[in-house]
């Protein structure tokens, strides 16, 4: 870890210090702003003491980032432009980064102090969609392409859909708990089931679903929102120390062998394919030998950066074998075939199985530039977990008593959180990130309009206002902070 300094200015690895510093310190407020969320119901409900809900939250965390994986975490990083991702220099990239983390750690805490369940993910992603439109407005790049829609779309409706299905499914999730156990004690509150039963905790059996669902919930929220922390932490190193990490330099012979072969096969399935893709492609033009590093991806370049990464890699078996500047110009030829595949996957004039080859396809070509060190992994995994286990009580009692007019039973508790674990988990799935704030939130108002406790409409107004400002609010303030920062510093 610590020789990614070694070499570097002082200016610049105290920069890179400092962005570091602020990707895990998101990260740690993350852990007591969002994982709230998910040990609210077991603490509220008494099924877990308070410190052991949240010190094995902190452990379910930790082990969601570490066994994650880095979908996500690109999903992120994709949403700014590849043409961006090409041209950024250090000052450019710093100016980004410190942009983005300020605007998510001051929406974060100051939610948090007002103890409002808002959104982590929709902060950072906001914030990444004013920093693209931003620098879209400071360059010749058009508006509309300063920021990856195609992506954003899809992130925007993951955000949209998972809180309505959270909502409807526990709510019916309820439903079927009420209509299969009408008689049970699962359907008492804390305060009913001390005052009529004399008892602390829920029965055995809900007290069980209610620990292992909350933890499941932090595995979740680990594997989703801990890999946008690495996402971060990637573009920090990419953007800032780039000869070290533009391609993962722990990759094996087969793995540079398989993006080698992937380029031959992306060859061969545009020609076969050039009835419907040659004009798009430009497949009738000879491509140059080693066209040179360009500014932006150009589909009409596409077959000469293919011809550039087979003869980059020819007979390579490590990247170290690689001069850095040759390592740079790979990564930019494998950005923007993939980027091209994107679009020629989208464009509607293939036959289904061409588009799931072509995908199979892309996948291999990402396979040494979307990575992370397991030091990244290890490190946000362990900020994540350790804010998990602090600052945690603001947001417990906004979720177990003031969503609903009354409090929460263990019934409702374990509808939300089980259909949280679901959603979130569909979501790793697809590579998507959702809010755990939003899912889990929108599951317990929904088991309260089920339960016809009624819903606190204060509370629910308040929150809706967060949810609803986050995305402009954060869009606007690192967009500012950007534009500030790169006229301060003459970019």
């Amino acid at each position: 870890m610590f020789d990614l300094f070694s070499g570097l200015p002082l200016t610049v690895g105290f920069s890179l210090a400092l962005a570091l510093a602020l990707v895990l310190i998101f990260e740690f407020i993350n852990g007591f702003h969002d994982t709230a969320n998910a040990v609210a119901t077991v603490i509220y409900t008494k099924a877990m003491p308070p410190h052991l809900a949240v010190f094995f939250s902190g452990i379910c965390n930790f082990l969601g980032v570490l066994l994650g994986g880095v979908g996500v975490a690109y999903a992120i990083v994709h949403l700014l432009p590849v043409d961006l991702l090409l041209n950024l220099d250090s000052g450019r990239s710093q100016a980004m980064v410190y942009s983005m983390l300020v605007t998510a750690i001051a929406w974060n805490l100051g939610t948090w102090y007002f103890g409002i369940p808002a959104s982590s993910s929709h902060t950072l992603i906001g914030a990444i969609l004013g920093v693209g439109l931003a620098n879209a407005l400071l360059t010749d790049i058009p508006v509309g392409a300063g920021v990856n829609w195609g992506k954003a779309l899809d992130i925007g409706l993951s955000l949209i859909i998972s809180p309505l299905a959270g909502f409807a499914v526990a709510a019916l999730l309820l439903l079927g708990f009420k209509k299969l156990f009408a008689d049970s004690k699962m359907h008492k509150t804390p305060e009913q089931r001390r005052a009529i039963d004399n008892k602390k905790h829920p029965p055995f059996w809900n007290r069980l679903v209610l620990v292992l669902s909350a933890m499941s919930v932090s595995f979740v929220h680990g594997s989703n929102d801990g890999q946008k922390g690495i996402g971060l932490i990637m573009l920090v190193l990419i953007g800032i120390v780039p000869a070290k990490f533009v391609l993962d330099p722990a990759s094996t012979p087969y793995q540079i062998q398989r993006t080698y072969a992937a380029a031959g096969h992306l060859n061969d399935f545009y020609l076969r394919h050039a009835n419907v893709l040659g004009d798009y492609l430009a497949l009738q033009t000879p491509p140059s030998a080693e066209p040179s590093q360009k500014a932006r991806c150009s589909p009409q370049d596409t077959m000469s950066s293919i011809q550039a990464v087979r003869h980059s890699l020819d007979g390579v078996r490590t990247y170290k074998e690689l001069p850095p500047e040759a390592r740079g110009r790979v990564r930019s030829h494998l950005l923007c075939l993939d980027d091209t595949a994107r679009k020629v996957a989208n464009m509607g004039v293939l036959p289904a199985d061409a588009v799931t080859d072509l995908r199979r396809l892309r996948a291999d070509l990402s396979a040494t530039t979307e990575y992370a060190p397991l030091w990244v992994i290890a490190a946000v995994a362990l900020a994540l977990g350790i804010g998990t286990m602090v600052g945690w009580r603001r947001v417990v009692l906004t979720v177990g008593e003031k969503i609903g007019k009354q409090g929460m039973t263990y019934a409702q508790g374990m509808a939300a959180q089980i259909t949280a674990v679901g959603a979130i988990g569909i979501a790793n799935a697809f590579s998507l990130p959702v809010s755990t704030t939003q899912v889990l939130s929108s599951g317990v108002a929904g088991t309260m309009v089920a339960n016809r406790s009624g819903l606190h409409n204060g509370t629910v107004r308040t929150i809706l206002l967060a949810w609803l400002l986050t995305f402009p609010a954060s869009m606007l303030l690192s967009a500012g902070l950007f534009a500030v920062t790169v006229l301060t510093l003459g970019g």
